[in-house]
């Protein structure tokens, strides 16, 4: 099937894969095509629509985020109106007003799931440094960015996602990582993208949801990986290119490459640029 090159996505996500892909794509197993596909740690889905596999499980801790991705195969048409309204009214009045609407629960409350996905659409495109991020009570805390032109409305984006979702079998969970791979079978694909090992103690960055991603964590990924190994299943994760994790994953030491990437999102602007980053394998890629 050829592929929709409208198909990409729709948000600008912490950690999104955009720039990695050329390297990810280098390292994909053989036939992976006639497999499914889970991702995990789907964030804003570049691996996805870059694949555009006819089968995929994918999932994310963030139930806002896959609310999105599911008014968006159900409700193209109601979410893009309702986001030429937020395009209209665009102002650091109304984002701010929009943005204070989860505060209020009884107003929150009566919002539509497309109105709940316009909204996080609208933020994420106005926000500053389009970074999504929540303070400790859940609640999306990011400034107005101040942009002369947002892109707060693709359409053409919007319903080529829309096609792709319901012309292929693609499962929204919005659970935990393990339980949203238990049904993988040998020779299906997973690939993990987990909040990053922190390259330093002031890199963390904690506010993608209001569950904590801490080494611990990192160590259950781990165990995970390897009962998919032991299935038979073809697993990569990225990561960054930490000790913590070299140790953490040095049984796959011979199939571990290192990658540079470029990370766009950080509040300081000297710090964005390249870093190493690993892909982790189970399998010996295809050359």
């Amino acid at each position: 099937m050829q592929k929709n090159p409208l198909v990409k996505p729709f948000l600008k996500w912490a950690g999104g894969k955009r720039q990695l892909l050329p390297e990810i794509l280098k390292y994909l197993p053989k036939n992976i095509g006639k497999t499914t596909y889970f991702e995990p740690f789907l964030g804003g889905g570049a691996l996805l629509f870059e694949l555009q596999p006819k089968k995929a499980i994918v999932n994310d801790s963030n139930g806002e985020l896959i609310n999105c991705y599911r008014v968006i195969k159900d409700n193209v048409e109601e979410l893009i109106e309702i986001l030429k309204d937020h395009k209209t009214s665009n102002s650091k009045e109304y984002y701010d007003y929009l943005r204070e609407r989860d505060r209020f629960k009884k107003d929150y409350l009566k919002f539509s799931e497309a109105e709940k996905a316009a909204r996080i659409i609208y933020l994420n495109k106005t926000c500053y440094n389009g970074l999504f991020r929540v303070n400790s009570k859940g609640y999306f805390n990011v400034p107005f960015g101040r942009y002369k032109n947002p892109n707060i409305l693709d359409e053409a984006v919007l319903r080529g996602v829309n096609d792709y979702l319901n012309q292929n079998t693609v499962k929204f969970l919005n659970t935990d990582f393990a339980k949203a791979v238990k049904d993988a079978k040998k020779d299906d694909f997973i690939y993990f993208d987990p909040p990053y090992d922190p390259v330093s103690n002031t890199a963390s960055f904690t506010g993608y949801d209001i569950n904590g991603f801490n080494q611990n964590e990192q160590r259950r990924l781990k165990q995970v990986v390897d009962e998919l190994t032991e299935k038979g299943c073809h697993v990569m994760l990225s990561n960054s290119a930490t000790e913590f994790i070299s140790d953490l994953y040095k049984d796959y030491k011979d199939t571990t490459k290192i990658v540079s990437a470029t990370r766009s999102i950080n509040s300081n602007a000297v710090k964005r640029g390249k870093i190493n980053e690993v892909l982790v394998l189970n399998y010996d890629p295809k050359p």
